[in-house]
């Protein structure tokens, strides 16, 4: 049985708890994180039969969630589990055009030549995912306890006309698909956007019927991103986390884990069960971790390789502050992490989160795995940006190429030797 347990202050909460976004001891500062502690699950003979082959990884992988436990502890059985993943799926499908499926991985030998990697670059296109990232996959598995705690009696509100607003914070891809899963099961949301922000993105928010807010920032702000600022006024005021942010809402990081299983059961098709390193391109931070683990449970050793670019690198320097320091990670939160002092930059300007707001879990994973964070220069993310196109046929945008920026940047530096995996996300917009 799962539970979530916090990081900080080890408070723990059972897994039927309805609406665990955030520890209880948390103060406003968001210096505790709950993480998941999972177990594997016993299923019927004959449900495991149906959904092995699922294209759906929500219900191929469903007895792996933290969400099957939630539904369970609540009385439901795995034949109505499956049910709501299937019908959640469909209202998915009706709004982005397509609903959750597993998306290709393949090895990329011009990728790999063009580099200088003595081994197999592996890329994972999650372009083709629902609204073209990876974001998705988070956000899914709040949106999933959130259905099941309303169908189930366990919210205060009683259905659709009162539900309270969807709030998250995003420059990019993680709003879109978060607008798209709000509209699919018609839920308000609030959309907290950089004053920048604009064109394809914003006329995309405006479509799904997405309330936007732009955010500069104002001299009176606290540091940090303006646009996590009004978001957390939001949620202060009784909007739902419906954030990529593990400690915004802990529940992003058991979705999250689905593109990690679904890379490693591919891997091991091929005969692939370990790696000389997984490239994540790490903003927030929770893909990073969510990749990492996933791949961890699924059968595939790989150290993690954090890539976060020049222009904006908090990872990097709590990752150097921590090798060289012998105080607690999460107990010690602020002399670890603090958000980047100078104005972040970055072609791949969807990975300029001036914390890394995951970084306890990123921490868990880099240590798990004996990894490491590289710091791209910016000229190697210009690089990959032109390079992934032309080698893949894949369209994904500079940030969804960052981890081959950072494979880039790892070759030119260490000498490339051995089987890698990268994975492209985000479409060119």
């Amino acid at each position: 049985m799962s539970l979530l347990r916090c990081a900080a202050c080890h408070e723990v909460l059972a897994i039927d708890t309805p609406l665990p976004w955030r520890c209880p001891h948390e103060l406003g500062d968001r210096h505790h994180v709950l993480l998941l502690e999972t177990s594997p699950n016993t299923i019927g003979a004959d449900i495991a039969r149906e959904i092995e082959s699922d294209q759906n990884p929500f219900v191929r992988y469903a007895p792996r969630l933290a969400w099957w436990d939630f539904v369970h502890a609540h009385g439901w059985s795995d034949v109505e589990a499956v049910d709501a993943l299937r019908l959640t799926d469909e209202k998915v499908t009706a709004v982005a055009g397509t609903g959750f499926r597993i998306t290709p991985l393949t090895e990329e030998i011009a990728l790999s030549s063009a580099i200088g990697v003595k081994g197999r670059v592996f890329a994972k296109n999650e372009s083709g995912n629902v609204a073209g990232s990876h974001k998705a996959r988070h956000l899914h598995s709040i949106l999933l306890h959130l259905l099941a705690a309303e169908a189930l009696g366990l919210v205060p509100w009683r259905g659709p006309a009162d539900r309270p607003s969807l709030a998250i914070s995003s420059c990019g891809n993680a709003a879109i698909a978060a607008a798209t899963l709000a509209a699919a099961v018609e839920w308000p949301i609030d959309v907290f956007i950089p004053e920048w922000a604009g064109g394809v993105v914003v006329d995309t928010l405006n479509s799904l019927s997405a309330r936007v807010t732009r955010c500069p920032r104002l001299d009176s702000d606290p540091p940090g991103d303006p646009t996590v600022h009004r978001f957390r006024t939001a949620v202060a005021a009784g909007s739902i986390p419906f954030s990529v942010q593990g400690p915004e809402n802990a529940l992003c990081l058991d979705g999250g884990r689905t593109i990690g299983w679904e890379a490693a059961e591919q891997l091991r098709d091929r005969g692939v069960s370990s790696l000389a390193g997984v490239y994540a391109q790490v903003g927030g931070g929770a893909f990073a971790a969510s990749l990492s683990r996933g791949l961890g449970e699924g059968g595939v050793s790989a150290p993690l390789v954090a890539v976060q670019t020049a222009g904006c690198a908090p990872l990097a320097r709590a990752w150097s502050l921590a090798n060289d320091s012998s105080q607690g990670w999460a107990t010690d939160w602020t002399n670890f992490m603090w958000p980047w002092e100078q104005e972040p930059v970055s072609l791949a300007d969807g990975i300029l989160d001036d914390e890394t707001y995951d970084w306890v879990a990123d921490f868990t994973e880099l240590r798990r795995t004996h990894g490491r964070v590289v710091v791209a220069p910016e000229a190697d993310v210009i690089a990959a940006a032109s390079l992934v196109p032309q080698a893949t046929g894949v369209s994904a945008s500079p940030t969804g190429t960052a981890g081959v920026a950072g494979l880039i940047t790892d070759t030119r530096e260490r000498g490339g030797v051995g089987d890698v995996l990268v994975v492209l996300s985000g479409i060119l917009r």
